[in-house]
């Protein structure tokens, strides 16, 4: 059987494993439907948080962004899994013992406010739909390459499938749904990763062969790394080890997306809302424990897979003739996410990172897809990457719909339109809210605004910057108001909204003109200390909270009996 046919094999029986649970687990309550009736045991909800966290961008776009940036992308793994140390610690147990639906219901309740309800709503919205868009970008690559469709036929396909399996479980059935994912995308990602460390470097374990000599090839003999760097230098290129160096991010960039990815983690409301699904705060701690675990399995790999895939990259194209490519590339070349320009007319492949000069352009998110058919792996372990793929997105995707669907439905319709409505009505407000995302969600899919990782870094960005300080404050501080709590999400979340759509969407303006030198992936970390200092200050000079609301706040702090 050929790849096509064993992608669809996969891709059909995971999808019927999908809907089968979410027929399952179908709910009739608006408890089942926004917190799975806060029933799920820690370890699955772990396992169901790792599936939510790792979306398109860990599974498709980190490990390329790696290959391409070199030592630069480690921002993206210390920034997404740091950030769930502030969330384990800051966050999670604190809200969980508050023990509501939402984000934006807290911060309603905390801050005495429907108007900070409502901005928390069309915050929680926003930046959904900006990390949603990434998601069925990926879902329409994996599908244009190994089902042969268009992109958008890809991502129409994937709006289906979340569409049922979101409005008819709810959090129940994407809790256990997630699980099933979790389970089809580690195995997918550690199979080719395992397999080619052991062919590469004769080293099973990724982690270890990503620092070992290589056995094949021109530079066998020679430490993976130290191979990567020469090839860089060969070819005139900053080293793949190097740091702040010419050519990389400066040294105030790499900080400030960290930073920007870590508080975004502890921001963003489909992460936060995984832990109102257990019964108890321990409960949200050891979930929290569980998914850092599980999400480290797939992070530490990473690494390894993006030096494999660059190395294997180069040397199977460079100086190769146009005309002798292998079938992988003709392949990807059909969907437009290879591209060859022969710039001198003699038939011979030559690669280079800059546009101007390179005969090869590569998108970054097919790294990781492509790798296992550069390394000629087996057909089947290259479809059950696509699987573990379509797992990553979709199950991302579907937590994102339920934060929509629950901010429109319960925080914005039942609790300030219509607060005598019915729990029936609520919960059909909610089935339609989460169908209306889905369209909307795939028509960003279709067009978004960058490559799937840096779709998602603004995500981040836009949380940092208009839900940490607000939560963190919320919770650790009894004098802030709600005069400041909305100005600084307003402010936090137009200021780096304005300036992620002015260079990155608008194209006004390159690296010479960034405020500091910081890019649009990590000017959420401004956004943030702007958001902070508005926040404190209005605080200052408005009246304090009520009484009950300050005794709210040392409530939700005091450890559990």
């Amino acid at each position: 059987m050929d790849i096509q046919g064993w992608t669809y094999t996969i891709v059909a029986a995971t999808f019927a494993l999908y809907i089968g649970i979410s027929i399952w687990s179908r709910v009739a309550t608006t408890r089942g439907f926004y917190v799975a009736g806060q029933g799920v045991p820690a370890l699955a909800n772990g396992m169901a948080t790792g599936a939510d966290w790792m979306s398109a961008a860990s599974f498709i776009s980190m490990a390329g962004l790696i290959s391409f940036m070199g030592y630069d992308g480690v921002i993206y793994l210390l920034g997404w899994t740091g950030g769930y140390v502030l969330l384990a610690l800051l966050l999670a147990p604190y809200l969980r013992k508050y023990g509501k639906f939402t984000v934006p219901e807290f911060v309603g309740d905390r801050y005495y406010s429907q108007v900070a309800r409502v901005v928390a709503v069309v915050c929680a919205i926003f930046v959904s739909f900006t990390y949603v868009a990434g998601q069925m970008r990926g879902v329409g690559v994996v599908f244009s390459r190994f089902l042969e469709v268009e992109i958008e036929t890809g991502v129409f396909i994937g709006v289906g499938m979340v569409f049922v399996y979101a409005t008819l479980g709810g959090m129940r059935g994407i809790t256990y749904t997630q699980v099933a994912q979790y389970c089809v995308l580690i195995v997918a990602y550690l199979i080719p990763a395992v397999a080619i460390s052991m062919k590469m470097t004769g080293q099973p374990i990724p982690q270890l062969g990503f620092g070992q000599p290589l056995v094949e090839g021109q530079q066998a003999g020679v430490f993976l790394l130290e191979a990567i760097d020469a090839i860089h230098r060969d070819f005139g290129l900053p080293e793949y080890t190097g740091a702040f160096v010419a050519g990389k991010r400066s040294m105030i960039d790499v900080l400030a997306v960290a930073i920007a990815l870590m508080v975004g983690t502890a921001g963003l409301p489909h992460v936060i809302i995984r832990f109102y699904t257990v019964k108890t705060a321990r409960l949200a701690r050891w979930s929290a424990f569980w998914a850092i675990l599980f999400i480290a399995l797939l992070y530490t790999t990473a690494p390894a897979v993006a030096a494999f895939a660059r190395i294997n990259l180069i040397q199977t194209l460079h100086e190769r003739p146009y005309a002798e490519v292998p079938d992988w590339f003709s392949s990807w070349e059909a969907t437009g996410l290879i591209q060859f320009n022969d710039r001198n007319g003699d038939g011979i492949i030559q690669y280079g990172e800059d546009p101007a000069t390179s005969e090869l352009v590569i998108d970054r998110d097919i790294m990781v897809l492509a790798n296992p058919e550069i390394a000629r792996l087996p057909a089947w372990v290259v479809a059950l990457v696509a699987a573990g793929a379509l797992a990553a997105a979709l199950s991302t995707a579907a937590g994102l719909l339920l934060v929509i669907s629950s901010s429109v439905s319960h925080d914005l319709v039942k609790s300030v339109f219509r607060q005598g409505m019915t729990e029936e009505r609520e919960l059909l407000v909610a089935r339609i809210s989460a169908g209306g995302a889905v369209i909307v969600a795939g028509y960003f899919g279709i067009h978004p605004p960058d490559y799937v990782a840096a779709t998602v870094a603004f995500a981040f960005g836009l949380a940092a910057a208009s839900f940490f300080p607000i939560l963190v404050l919320g919770v650790f501080s009894k004098r802030v108001t709600r005069e400041g709590a909305i100005s600084g999400m307003v402010i936090g979340i137009v200021f780096t909204a304005a300036y992620i759509i002015w260079f990155k969407i608008m194209g006004r303006g390159g690296p010479d003109d960034w405020w500091f030198g910081i890019s649009p992936e990590g000017i959420g970390t401004v956004g943030m200390l702007l958001n902070f200092a508005v926040t404190l200050s209005v605080s200052r000079f408005t009246p304090p909270p009520p009484q009950a609301v300050q005794d709210l706040v040392e409530e939700i702090r005091l450890p559990s009996r």
